[in-house]
Formats: C-alpha cells, structure tokens, sequence
C-alpha cells in the first residue's frame, strides 16, 4: 500500500497559508472544510502524472477492498456476522475460495480470493457494483490515501460495493490488511549492502486520549554501494533519547543491517543518537554533519558577527585535503577565539568528526559531509503531512510514512547518483 503526495505539484508554500484559526489553502477555506477537489486544485502536474507512480499499490488496496466486501456478502448470505459463527440462522457453510483476475483501468488485479458456498448458491455481487461505480471507488481510495485511510473513508469506499453499510468486523479487517503491509516491512529481512548510512528525525504530532502530543519518527537513510538512495526503515518514539536510538538501530542490526559493507555514518549531533552508534556500529566511522554544527555556531555568535565567522568557518570544509582543511580551522581559530570561543570550541571539540568524511572519494564527499540527503527526503514528508495537521492515532501516521517511504524508493530505484557509480 502506498499513498500520493499531492503536495508534489504545489508550487510554493505560499499557496499555503497559516492563520489564526488554522491552516487554510488560498486563505479561501479552513483546512477541516476542505474536500478532496480544494486539494487537488493547487496542484500543478497532471492527477494521471502522480497518481500513474501509485498503480501498483493503489491495486493493492483495490484487491483487498474487494475480497473483504466478498466476505461481508457470503456472511450475510450464509446468515452469520463472522466465521465460524455457530448460529441458528445458518442457511449454509462457506466452502473455500476460487481465484479470479479483473481487469481494471489500473491493470489486471490477479488471483482475487472468491468466497462459495456449500450449497453453491452464492454468487457476489461485487464485480458488478465495482465496474457500475468504478469511479466513485477510484475518487474515494484517492481520499482514503490523503486521509492516511480513515475508518470513516473506508466505509464510505465499501458501501457502494457491498450495496450497504459495511459492519464495524469489516471495516476493521480492511484497516487491519493495511497494517499488515506496514507490520510486513518493519519486520523484513534488510540486505547489508549499504555503504553509508545517515541517520536523523522528524517531529510530528499525533492525537492521544490526553490531548495532542509531539512524538519522534526515527529514520534510517543510506546510499548503497550501487549508487542508490534507499529510505530503510523509521521506528516512532516518545522522544530522541539515547534509549530510542538505540533499540532502533538494535532492530536494523538484528534485521541484517550488520554493517559488512557500511564505510561511513552521518549524523547530527543529537547526543542520544551518537552513543546508539557507539554501541551498534562501535567500528564504523562517523561523521558530523556540517550543516547542523554551522547552525551550533550561528546560536553561539552575535548576529552582527554572524555571516562573517561563518564564512570563515564554511572555509574548513571546502579546503582540497584534510591538511589544508586543518590549518583553515587553525586560522579561523586565531582569528575568532577571543571574540567567540565558545563559538570556536563548539568546533574544535568535534573537528576529527567533521573532517571524516576526506577519508572517502572526492566525489562522495558533497553527500556524505552532512545529513541533507535525508533532510530532503524530509522536505517530501513534510509536504504531505501538512495538510494533515495532526493524526487520528499512530496507526494512520505509521500507514502515511510507510508509503512515501515506498513510494520514493520506488522513483530512485532506476535512478543512481551518478557521484557514486563513476570510477574513483
């Protein structure tokens, strides 16, 4: 299962606004007003172009809304609310399931698991009711995905399949069959062919029975030795402390992610984060990502000061080698120790760390000397869950991540960069 980023073709954040009461699209509506035709009208590449990218997984939950639609109608038929119900209304007893494939605007959908009855006298509906009203469950799943699959917008894509109101059992077994991709994937082997690893967070907020609450989503990025961007897996935590990290890379190392073939890791400079990797990966090298220590630095200096000493400082890492680099430091040293040293001293207790990444090829070391490539991959994130604002509960945020996480390992699966698959 995977979900659109309709924010993929807004143009800029300006078509968003935040006002008082929330945010609003234009300033036209408030967001809780808003249908799915507001949202799509600040898009600006063809709904066919994002949507084309989702056919396999919107498939997915085409199937599954089908067979459980299915099983709703050979319990009624049968006379029962769920199986293996003992019943004095019983009419019949179910008798397996036969295959079938169904051709759709999406493509065939293969071996769809359909219910018989022992009598034989059960024949569903669903097929005729889907290809009758194909659009209006194609718009609805649309929904269904912005909405991070709602209870409520799953119901509303079942009923014009199952000809009623689909009962709470049913609704529950479709929300239940998408967990199953999201359990599925935190729980698959990982192959120990990443080459270096970056990891970092992303804040966002969930409903709670106590109110609205902040918690972290702990991602694993990497670039593999094929020259592939690769988001690995995200676990979400009450807060980024050392314990989180840590049970979070535990679980990549026991899923494979041995580290065998892993040359370097980024990160910022989260304290917690930087123990976890001591004690998961205690051999592999780390590097501190520049952007973060700039930013450090920035809070430790005057502002008038602030653009000239960070030019000095932004000097350390565009040096040629790490010799050269080391004496820029010394330089900038001298120059700002007595006017900002704690400035400075944020800098030289971490300079080992930040110059690692001149251990590695020339044209890795853009990449690997900070954490903007998973900052990026955030930039996507972001944009989708804006418009969310905040989640009905852990399960819908898990099913929104997981998808754009599947969903931009899917677009750099064919797409390397081009830096690491030349000849060094």
């Amino acid at each position: 299962m995977n979900c659109v980023n309709f924010m993929k073709g807004v143009s800029s954040l300006s078509e968003i606004k935040f006002l008082k009461g929330g945010y609003t699209m234009n300033g036209s509506k408030p967001l809780t007003k808003l249908k799915l035709s507001d949202l799509w009208k600040v898009v600006k590449v063809s709904e066919e172009e994002i949507w084309g990218d989702l056919q396999q997984e919107t498939k997915l939950m085409v199937k599954k809304l089908l067979e459980s639609s299915m099983e709703e109608e050979i319990m009624e038929y049968i006379g029962i609310s769920r199986k293996y119900e003992r019943s004095e209304k019983r009419q019949s007893q179910r008798n397996g399931y036969y295959e079938r494939d169904l051709e759709t605007e999406l493509g065939k959908i293969e071996k769809l698991s359909v219910p018989r009855s022992r009598d034989g006298g059960f024949k569903t509906r669903v097929f005729e009711r889907y290809e009758r009203k194909r659009p209006l469950v194609k718009e609805a799943i649309k929904e269904m995905f912005l909405a991070g699959v709602s209870t409520r917008r799953v119901k509303d894509v079942l009923e014009p399949l199952i000809g009623s109101t689909p009962s709470a059992q049913t609704v529950s077994n479709v929300v239940s069959g998408l967990d199953g991709y999201v359990r599925s994937y935190h729980s698959r082997k990982i192959e120990d062919r990443h080459k270096y690893l970056f990891f970092d967070g992303i804040v966002v907020r969930v409903k709670r029975a106590v109110g609205k609450n902040k918690v972290v989503i702990l991602c694993a990025f990497s670039i593999r030795e094929d020259g592939v961007k690769e988001l690995i897996d995200f676990m979400m935590v009450e807060k980024e402390d050392e314990k989180g990290w840590t049970k979070f890379l535990n679980n990549l190392y026991e899923r494979g992610l041995e580290g065998k073939n892993l040359e370097l890791i980024t990160i910022d400079g989260n304290l917690g984060l930087r123990r976890a990797v001591d004690m998961v990966y205690p051999y592999t090298p780390v590097q501190r990502c520049w952007v973060h220590k700039l930013r450090n630095v920035a809070s430790k200096v005057p502002k008038k000061l602030q653009e000239e000493c960070l030019r000095g400082a932004k000097r350390i890492y565009s040096a040629e080698n790490k010799r050269e680099a080391v004496e820029r430091f010394w330089e900038w040293a001298d120059e700002w120790r007595n006017v900002v040293p704690k400035a400075v001293e944020c800098i030289e207790k971490d300079l080992e760390e930040l110059l690692q990444f001149y251990d590695f090829p020339k044209l890795h070391w853009k990449k690997i000397r900070t954490t903007n490539s998973i900052e990026r991959a955030f930039v996507e994130i972001r944009r989708r869950i804006r418009s969310i604002s905040c989640f009905e509960n852990r399960k819908s945020c898990e099913r929104i991540i997981y998808a754009l996480f599947q969903y931009n390992n899917k677009r750099w699966e064919e797409k390397p960069l081009h830096e690491f698959t030349q000849k060094t």
